[in-house]
């Protein structure tokens, strides 16, 4: 069997287990901080710089976003809350990009408030923000294009020309003209076809798509696009066998593309940015459980104290997440489905997995749960969302969310006895 390591001693995480009841998610700061720093030195080559704009959904915790925001990065938001989150982790103006669909007057206030740069997914969004800001358009908009057949989705995210998002070609080009029209200044454009995707060609191809956009707009519009959003989507090795995408040799593709495109028609520098979240935070957080009970009947099964409600991947999508039981590694494997206590059967973190055969009282690991992990938590059959605790190395950790408490879960309930 392969093993996935652990940033972690078992000692250290018993430790830790002292102090925080599991489950709880942590994260490896350490590791997201080197990170960081690798996937900007894959880009340091940009002329006018480079940003990832981080996807606040994938770990919406301002302690994140604060690191983050130390290590150069923005905000990539689609909500009010995610705004304000940004905002209070010092995250500002054209360090956030708000991308939204069917959005609320209100939200686009707010990103306008804070100065960001707003990313429209319609045309018909264009008459709306005016409205919704007072009859004037920001100086700055991008646009988020949909390929639609002309662009291959992947598993996650679907088919472009099935998905809700972004506009047409034609739509493209319309927009950017009447935008043009009506005295906006700069432009940006953007796309984000693919999630959770580990072959670098695509995002190669999806450069070689959006570089082509900036010379055509310019020869037919006679508009300079400034910032051009790659989006986000590189995947993360969920499984032992898998490997990393390389980001310094992904960097040089997007290079050579950059420079016989935009270099070559005379219209450097455009900024380039990203908006990766799952492989920014996605392989340093963990969901620490406790082996609650083994049970033995048509299949084999270990129950943890955690469920669905923590980690909703598995039981949504089907996803792979590695498991470890740190105290049995080296002893022998066995067949379970890994399982949660909700009323619903698809609550398994695992099916007919060969895991180290656990005791009742172990702590189990589930790897890469530091995007869309915590984030995606809910509170189906009153369920508590967990803590989420930041790993500084050794037994140091610093709790950044506590957990739930059934005074939480009733807080909104006009009730008597539960108000």
């Amino acid at each position: 069997m392969i093993v996935k390591a652990l940033p972690f001693t078992l000692d250290q995480l018993e430790a830790i287990a002292t102090q925080v009841p599991t489950p709880f998610h942590v994260y490896d700061e350490k590791a997201m901080r080197a990170n960081a720093r690798a996937f900007y030195q894959g880009f340091s080559w940009v002329p006018g710089g480079f940003k990832n704009f981080y996807a606040v959904k994938a770990l919406p915790n301002p302690h994140i976003l604060e690191i983050l925001r130390e290590e150069g990065m923005g905000g990539d938001c689609s909500s009010f809350a995610e705004l304000i989150l940004c905002e209070a982790a010092g995250i500002k103006g054209e360090d956030i990009v708000f991308t939204s669909n069917n959005t609320p007057a209100y939200e686009y206030q707010k990103a306008h408030q804070l100065g960001a740069i707003i990313n429209l997914d319609d045309i018909s969004h264009i008459a709306f923000l005016e409205k919704s800001l007072g009859g004037k358009l920001p100086e700055f908009l991008c646009f988020r294009y949909n390929p639609g057949p002309l662009k291959a989705g992947n598993a996650i995210i679907g088919k472009p020309e099935e998905a809700k998002y972004g506009f047409t070609r034609s739509q493209l080009f319309e927009g950017y003209h009447i935008l043009r029209d009506k005295g906006v200044k700069r432009f940006g454009l953007h796309t984000m076809v693919a999630s959770n995707e580990t072959n670098p060609d695509y995002f190669v191809e999806t450069a070689q798509m959006l570089f082509d956009l900036v010379v055509e707009l310019h020869q037919q519009l006679g508009i300079r696009i400034e910032f051009v959003n790659l989006g986000g989507g590189i995947g993360i090795p969920y499984r032992p066998s898998q490997t990393a995408v390389d980001l310094a040799a992904l960097g040089q593709r997007i290079k050579a593309v950059y420079e016989k495109t935009i270099v070559a028609a005379g219209l450097a520098p455009v900024r380039i940015a990203m908006e990766c979240g799952r492989m920014i935070t996605g392989p340093y957080g963990y969901l620490v459980s406790r082996v609650l009970h083994k049970k033995a009947i048509y299949k084999n099964y270990v129950g943890l104290d955690a469920c669905m409600a923590d980690l909703m991947r598995p039981g949504m999508y089907n996803s792979y997440h590695h498991i470890s039981v740190p105290a049995r590694e080296k002893g022998p494997h066995k067949v379970y489905d890994v399982t949660g206590s909700l009323c619903e059967n698809n609550d398994k973190f695992a099916v007919d997995r060969e895991i180290p055969d656990p005791q009742i009282g172990d702590l189990a690991v589930i790897h890469d749960t530091g995007a869309h992990g915590h984030a995606m938590g809910f509170n189906y059959n009153g369920k508590l969302r967990s803590a989420e605790l930041l790993w500084q190395g050794g037994t140091t950790h610093k709790v950044i969310r506590r957990a739930e408490t059934t005074e939480d879960l009733f807080a909104t309930l006009d009730y008597p006895g539960l108000s």
